[in-house]
Order: structure tokens, then C-alpha cells, then sequence
């Protein structure tokens, strides 16, 4: 679905939708684009934890012939890739000025706003492609950078499995396993070490303090906060997109990679989120699963619509031709 006609589709006046264009210069935190290493050298540093880099500054990738291989720099830094709603007004595009897509009743037919109440919390999550690396030639090689024009990737108004638990299983059939005291309680693992460093790549299922990464839809139980709701369903939908072959991976701890490839399970490490509506913080940005309590005074009001919007960071390593 293009920009275009979202606009087109849009529709004003819904109280139970607000929103605003994220400013590009003020409000994205550019200090998160660091450390930026060449090989496994940090050449600047940042505020964030860094993750593994390739040991060797000098790699090379396979090319078709007659060329058959170039030489290339490896680098690692971490990229603003896309911009994530989470609301709960169907259809309201928070980080396109709140406008109204309209898609059917509640697009998907169940969940919205004004339904009757259920246990728990329900949000629809919109991805957008967002290159804004790209659009400023930050980097010049395209090997390195998401490239394009912005646009909507993902609605979850239309897709069926995102109000059915039982058709999340079909993309997520390991979630059962997981569904369990033992498993859950694992999570505390990673909620510790998010806190105070990185998540826990090998408890892909957890989603630090937030709660579990499963069932991939937009049910929260027990919601204590509209912010870590939301903060978890940006979450799930990076996680979703991972499986779906969306969203493509680069990861380089032991050889720079030359291109991007499918990673069915997230690694949550190489993610940062940072909150970009209602309320921009331009200040920092968030490891998956750190808590929210560190910075959510101030921007979980209790007269709040709970329209959400984060830009999310992935860490890129390649190598520079």
C-alpha cells in the first residue's frame, strides 16, 4: 500500500486518533548511530552497547564474473530502517500526522477501540520503510544502507492472524513449547541483562521486561502500561517480519557479510527502539527488553489515546566497496 493512497484514503476528525510526521533533523536521535567500528576498531564511540564486529578490517565478497571477487571495508554501525505505529485505533496512522486509512470497520473485523471490552489490551502496528540514511547520503555505498523511498510495508488490519491466536500458530508453531512457568520464567534472564547491557539472543522467546515475543498478534495481557504494551508490540512485529522473510539480517561477528540474508529468529541484540510519538525522545535510545520505567515519565500521560510511534534501529554490518 503506497503513501499515495493512503493519503487519499484518509480521513479526519476521529478523536480516538492523534499523530504527527516525525522531523527527521530533531526528532531522531543521531547519537544512535554509534559506535561505528571499522573491523572490530570502534572509531566512535556511542552511549549504547555495541555488538560484536569482524575481527578483520579488510574483507572480500564474491562478485560475477569476470570480476569474481572485490576487496572491501568492513564497517558496523546502526541504521534507522523503519518507523512502527502501535495503536489502538484501527487504521490510524500515527506517524503519518494521525490520518485515518480506511480499511473497513476495524480492517480485520475484530479489536477496535470501541469494541466491547476484553481481557488485556489489543493494538494494530503499522511498519513503514523508512531509509532516512539513505535520503541524507549519510553513506554512499548501497551495500550499506536501506535504500528507497519511504513507504508502508505492513498493516495489521489485514492480516487475519494478528486477531487469531490460533492462525499465529501457523508462522509460530514453536510457541507452544514456550508456553509454560519454566520457559516464562527464563525471561528474568533476559529482562537482567537488557537492563544492564544487551538481551539475550539465545532467549529469542522473551521479551526482556516487556514480557514473551509470542503469540505474534496484538493481544497484551494484563496490561499495567499503555507505553510497554506498545513498546512490545514494535517488538513482536520486528520479530514477525524476521520470520516472514521481511526483514533480512547482516550479521557479521566472525566474517563482514556482502549481503543480507533470511534470519527466522530475531536477534534481539542487534535492535534499538526510540520513541518518536506522541512525544519524541531524541535523547537516546532502547536495547529490546530494557525496561521502560528508566524513561517513561513524562511520556505516558493519563490522558493518553494510546497512539504509539517508534523508530527502529538495526545494526548493519557490511562491507564497503
Amino acid at each position: 500500500m503506497s503513501l499515495v493512497a493512503a493519503a487519499q484514503d484518509a480521513k479526519e476528525g476521529d478523536s480516538t486518533c492523534e499523530g504527527r510526521f516525525v522531523n527527521p533533523i530533531t526528532d531522531i536521535c543521531w547519537n544512535c548511530l554509534f559506535p561505528l567500528s571499522i573491523g572490530s576498531t570502534q572509531v566512535s564511540h556511542g552511549d549504547a552497547p555495541d555488538t560484536p564486529n569482524p575481527a578483520s578490517p579488510i574483507q572480500f565478497c564474491p562478485m560475477p564474473p569476470p570480476v569474481f571477487e572485490r576487496i572491501g571495508m568492513a564497517i558496523g554501525y546502526w541504521e534507522p530502517m523503519a518507523l512502527a505505529d502501535v495503536t489502538r485505533s484501527p487504521g490510524c496512522l500515527v506517524n503519518l500526522g494521525g490520518q485515518k486509512a480506511k480499511l473497513g470497520r476495524n480492517g480485520t473485523g475484530t479489536a477496535g477501540q470501541s469494541d466491547k471490552t476484553a481481557a488485556g489490551a489489543f493494538y494494530h502496528v503499522h511498519w513503514y520503510k523508512y531509509p532516512v540514511t539513505w535520503w541524507l547520503n549519510i553513506l554512499t555505498s548501497m551495500g550499506c544502507l536501506e535504500g528507497g523511498d519511504m513507504d508502508i510495508a505492513y498493516l495489521t488490519e489485514l492480516d487475519p492472524t494478528w486477531v487469531d491466536s490460533s492462525l499465529t500458530t501457523l508462522i509460530s508453531p514453536e510457541a507452544v513449547v514456550f508456553a509454560n512457568p519454566l520457559a516464562q520464567g527464563a525471561c528474568a534472564a533476559d529482562a537482567i541483562a537488557s537492563g544492564v547491557y544487551l538481551p539475550l539472543d539465545p532467549l529469542f522467546w522473551c521479551a526482556g521486561s516487556q514480557g514473551s515475543m509470542y503469540p505474534f498478534n496484538g493481544w497484551v495481557s494484563n496490561e499495567f502500561s499503555p507505553l510497554q504494551s506498545s513498546v512490545l508490540l514494535a517488538e513482536r512485529m520486528a520479530f514477525k517480519l524476521h520470520r516472514q522473510g521481511q526483514i533480512l539480517e547482516t550479521v557479521g561477528a566472525d566474517t563482514a557479510v556482502c549481503y543480507e540474508y533470511p534470519s527466522p529468529i530475531i536477534p534481539k541484540s542487534r535492535w534499538r527502539y526510540q520513541m518518536v510519538n506522541m512525544l519524541p525522545d531524541s535523547a537516546r535510545c532502547h536495547p529490546m527488553g530494557r525496561s521502560v520505567m528508566r524513561w517513561e515519565e513524562g511520556h505516558n500521560t493519563p490522558v493518553s489515546k494510546k497512539n504509539f510511534g517508534y523508530l527502529m534501529w538495526r545494526k548493519r554490518n557490511c562491507v564497503y566497496l
